[in-house]
Formats: C-alpha cells, sequence, structure tokens
C-alpha cells in the first residue's frame, strides 16, 4: 500500500533538494542541493531515515501539505510554526524541530521561517527518481525532482505505507543557536586583483543581503571595491558555492549550490563550508561582515561543524505523546503550585 503527501500551495519556491549532484562541475553541471546541509540531516533523522535523502526546501513563505490514502510522517526543520488541521476539523498549534504525522485527509499548514529564509520538511520514504545521481532540483536546466521544476499546487509525493508512524514522533530538544559572527572566508584565488586598502576594507566593512538572492547566489550591498590594474575581468575560470565575485560596479556577488561552475570576474575571496549555509540562509537585510582565515583554519572549521551536527542529531528524542503534548515539558512544570483544600475554609 501507498500513500502521498498533495501540495495545497507550494509556498514560496518549494523544490525537491538532496545533498547535491557531485562529480559533474567538470561538465558544467552545478552541485545544487539545499542551502542548509544541516537542516536537511536534522529533518531526516526526525523521520528515521538518512540525512541525504531528499527533502522539501522552502523559502520565505511555507507550503500547505495534506495527506492522501494513508498516513504520512514529516520533519519539520527550522524556526517556524505549524497548524495542523485534522480531518475532523480538530486545529492544534505546533513549533518545528520535530516530525508530524498526517493521518489521511488531514492538512499542515507552514509558517515563515523566523530569522532565516530556507526550511527544510522531510518526508518518510520519499524516493523520487535520481538524475545524474542526485533528486535535487536544477531549475535553470530542468533537472531533478518533479521534471527539473518547483514544486506546485496540485502536485502528489507518492511514498509508501507509514503504518505505526503515529505515536512515533521525534523532537530536537535543543535546536541549533544562531551564530552572528563574521563570515570566515580564504582570501582568493583573485585577491591580486585588489590592492591591500581594499582587502582591508573589504574585511572592515558591513555588507547587507540584497533583494536580489535566490538559490543561485546572493548579491551583498555595501562599500564598492575597486579593482586594481590588473581589471574587473579574468579570462573565465572555475568557481564553486562560496565563491566571492567582484564585478565591474564593485558589488560583491557570493555563489551558492545553483550557481554557475564557471566565471569571468574576480573572485576576492571564497567562504568558508561551515559557515557557507549561514550566509546562503540569511533573510534580505541582513547585515554581515567578513573575516581571514588560512585554508587550514577553514577545514578546522569544517571539522567542528560536523562534531557539533553529530551531537545536535545524537541529541533527537522520542516523544512520548502525539498531538503536540509534551510530556518532558509537563514533567518539569510545577503543576501543583496553589493548591487549595477544598474541606480547609482558610
Amino acid at each position: 500500500m501507498s500513500a502521498s503527501l498533495e501540495i495545497i500551495s507550494p509556498g514560496a519556491m518549494a523544490t525537491l533538494q538532496d545533498l547535491g549532484r557531485i562529480g559533474w562541475r567538470r561538465v558544467g553541471v552545478p552541485r545544487s542541493g539545499t542551502l542548509a546541509p544541516a537542516l536537511l540531516r536534522i529533518a531526516n533523522a526526525l523521520v528515521g531515515q538518512p540525512g541525504g535523502t531528499a527533502a522539501i526546501e522552502f523559502f520565505v513563505a511555507g507550503p500547505t501539505l495534506k495527506a492522501v490514502d494513508g498516513p504520512v510522517q514529516l520533519g519539520c526543520a527550522g524556526d517556524f510554526g505549524l497548524t495542523l488541521l485534522r480531518a475532523n476539523g480538530e486545529r492544534t498549534q505546533l513549533d518545528s524541530w520535530r516530525s508530524v504525522t498526517l493521518r489521511p485527509g488531514d492538512t499542515l499548514r507552514v509558517g515563515a521561517p523566523r530569522g532565516a529564509r530556507v526550511g527544510v520538511l522531510a518526508v518518510r520514504g520519499l524516493a523520487p527518481p535520481l538524475v545524474l545521481g542526485s533528486a535535487s532540483t536544477y531549475t535553470r536546466a530542468q533537472l531533478g525532482g518533479q521534471g527539473g521544476r518547483a514544486l506546485a499546487a496540485g502536485d502528489k509525493l507518492a511514498v509508501p505505507s507509514q503504518a505505526g508512524a503515529a505515536g512515533a514522533e521525534r523532537r530536537l530538544p535543543m535546536p541549533p543557536t544562531a551564530s552572528h559572527g563574521p563570515i570566515r572566508v580564504v582570501p582568493g584565488p583573485q585577491a591580486d586583483h585588489f590592492d591591500a586598502a581594499v582587502l582591508e576594507a573589504f574585511f572592515a566593512a558591513e555588507y547587507q543581503v540584497s533583494a536580489d538572492a535566490d538559490r543561485m547566489g546572493v548579491r551583498l550591498q555595501g562599500p564598492a571595491l575597486a579593482h586594481n590594474a590588473r581589471g574587473s575581468e579574468i579570462v573565465s575560470d572555475a568557481t564553486v558555492p562560496g565563491s566571492i565575485q567582484v564585478p565591474g560596479n564593485g558589488q560583491p556577488i557570493v555563489l551558492l549550490a545553483d550557481g554557475q561552475t564557471a566565471g569571468g570576474y574576480p573572485k576576492i575571496a571564497t567562504v568558508a563550508s561551515a559557515d557557507l549555509p549561514r550566509l546562503a540562509v540569511a533573510p534580505v537585510g541582513s547585515r554581515l561582515r567578513f573575516a581571514p582565515v588560512t585554508v587550514a583554519q577553514a577545514e578546522a572549521l569544517a571539522r567542528e561543524h560536523e562534531a557539533a551536527l553529530g551531537r545536535l542529531l545524537a541529541g533527537i528524542v522520542p516523544m512520548a505523546m502525539d498531538d503536540g503534548i509534551d510530556l518532558d515539558a509537563i514533567y518539569a512544570a510545577n503543576l501543583v503550585s496553589g493548591m487549595i483544600d477544598a474541606h480547609d475554609p482558610a
């Protein structure tokens, strides 16, 4: 038997994403994949499946989803609210960082992410077909899930029978905390297109995430970075997610998961992999600074980031009861304070 998850409303730019299409940049195919790998892995862990399993990634406005023909379990990673509408009309408000099982006919409305522009919903048992080894949606080339397009109202995602999923909910008691430190970057590979004073200004200045931001990249607004005599163009060479290009107007562009594989603008620096998701999901208007690190320091940051994520995943625990009732919270509360004796007139 099988069930399906129907997309009632896709929200904003909801697509299927996994950890990406590895090994194809040499022929011009971007990696794609989620902008928030930690959220993907947490969401999948909440429904008990491998961290790289394809899931729904959405921007700014969350989708509305409905279970059809059978129960469907979802893992919700990111800071957003949930409205669960049971088929019998019962309405429950829930927080994220947990799994939720929809019974046939139930609907889940997903709120907007708070403090970020991305949220992730894992679907237990979801296994879309792979294209070049990945289910990640790359809309510009129409690769990946749903024929390479964003999810739309009326789409149905098929999943196997999930008998026993209800009542086996999980939650993440200690969600990840937001970091407000500078974005660490490795200078180069074309830092020699900028004089020392410009490089110093780049690391001293504050930049703002502009409205021109999508899965391909983020344009930043701030002090213009002047090129030296080497000029504002290079012979096109390889780029990677995290490359910070500086075009002729001097305003930096940070490439993300769907960014092109080669480009002709000098790259002043490359964002460390540990910090790239933080920049990638930063809301429009966010202010940020950059700090230089060495390659060895960036590698150490990646190891620390992975270790911290491992500790988070190890902290996921079962929920004792379904429908938003958290027994741990009840047991920790003082429920008897203020009790009176009905037989004592005092």
